[in-house]
């Protein structure tokens, strides 16, 4: 084990994935979205009304925290030039009959444009025109009316009251809501990464690294090795893992109701499974710098499989089938129910249990390639003393 951890302290490119990247990511990410929310989004006014009203519903729209009208155009054609040239994410066009029609009694019509590449910039825009079109129409209710006390109005205007109370993402952040499925899973990659790296320097150097003592048994010098190797990456990411989970939550205020027994008990399979999985990988890693290629590329899709960013309804089950291989697609689902929503250990029971499945399975298979390297290293030493 001292062996493994002292082979690690060496290579600085596994310096970089065991330690730099689960230190480092977690708060680039967190920084970055640490607002939570888009505020001030720009945006394009076309107001062919030029009336009162018209002034009105912009004014509040620009009073909004989330918008800003940073733009007065005379077309569509001058507004859709802005947001191509990225300096607007929305139009709003109030047409000329505007105020004609609110003064005739009749409907009237605002329409928003938005660039829909941006998901939360379109939230934004289309949030604050409906909200302003909805007090501004119950203002001029209210004026038509004609009752006479502020009772009368309210139960004219909003017959059955309601609140709204977010039960878990207090804040309908973003990072709220993405941030706890990407920090476990870049334990994972890391993991992978580094781990694949190892696995491609043993192979450039054809494993006669794998030196044991004579009288054990092939089978002996393997299931040892694989213990001195589950033992060393278990210490570092151990540390790792509480970084990610309960100290960069609490150094930019996320939300975190974990439980710290339940929490352990459900990381431990999955920081085995992971271990396993990325020994059980590194065998089709030939060189150092493939592995690279190999896992960077699958960050994103991962993180889609795990129905935390989309459906799992709206995943087909070919999908679904390939991501119970990994094991941050049950350790995704189980952590932002712990951390979001204050589950405890029974509840996330399912991926608890999945996670103990992936860890035996990937063990053995991991103790099969540790195997298969030994009577490589064997095979490689007896062909070196024939030669010689």
């Amino acid at each position: 084990m001292l062996n493994e951890l002292k082979a690690i302290a060496k290579d600085e490119g596994v310096l970089l994935f065991f330690i730099f990247l689960p230190v480092v990511y977690p708060l680039l990410y967190s920084w970055i979205y640490n607002n939570e929310v888009v505020r001030e989004v720009p945006i394009a006014l076309i107001d062919n009304s030029h009336s009162a009203m018209s002034r009105e519903f912009a004014n509040k729209v620009d009073a909004s925290p989330d918008v800003s009208i940073d733009y007065h155009c005379s077309s569509i054609e001058e507004a859709r030039n802005l947001i191509g040239h990225g300096k607007a994410y929305g139009i709003i066009h109030i047409p000329n009959d505007f105020d004609k029609n609110i003064g005739r009694g009749e409907q009237a019509h605002v329409s928003v444009y938005c660039d829909m590449s941006y998901m939360l910039t379109y939230k934004a825009i289309i949030t604050t025109a409906t909200i302003v079109s909805m007090e501004m129409g119950t203002e001029i209710q209210r004026q038509k009316l004609g009752n006479k006390t502020d009772r009368e109005d309210e139960i004219a205007t909003q017959p059955l009251a309601y609140d709204e109370v977010a039960i878990f993402n207090t804040t309908s952040g973003y990072g709220n809501f993405m941030l706890p499925g990407v920090l476990v899973l870049i334990i994972q990659q890391s993991i992978l990464l580094g781990v694949g790296m190892i696995g491609g320097t043993e192979r450039e150097a054809a494993y006669r690294n794998y030196r044991r003592k004579n009288r054990q048994s092939t089978l002996t010098k393997a299931m040892t090795m694989l213990c001195d190797k589950t033992v060393a990456y278990a210490l570092i990411f151990s540390v790792m893992l509480a970084w990610v989970t309960l100290a960069v939550p609490h150094i930019f205020g996320f939300v975190s109701l974990v439980h710290a027994a339940d929490l352990f008990m459900f990381l431990t399979p999955y920081l085995l499974a992971c271990i396993f999985f990325a020994i059980t990988f590194s065998e089709i890693v030939r060189y150092r710098e493939s592995v690279m290629l190999v896992v960077v590329f699958t960050s994103v899709p991962l993180l889609f499989m795990s129905g935390v960013s989309w459906p799992l309804s709206a995943i087909s089950g070919v999908w679904q089938g390939v991501s119970v291989l990994f094991p941050s697609t049950f350790c995704i689902r189980g952590f932002i129910r712990m951390s979001s929503m204050g589950a405890l250990l029974p509840d996330v029971i399912k991926e608890y249990h999945a996670l103990w499945m992936q860890a035996v399975c990937y063990a053995c298979t991991a103790a099969f390639v540790i195997w298969r390297r030994v009577k490589r290293a064997e095979n490689t030493r007896s062909a070196d003393k024939a030669e010689a």
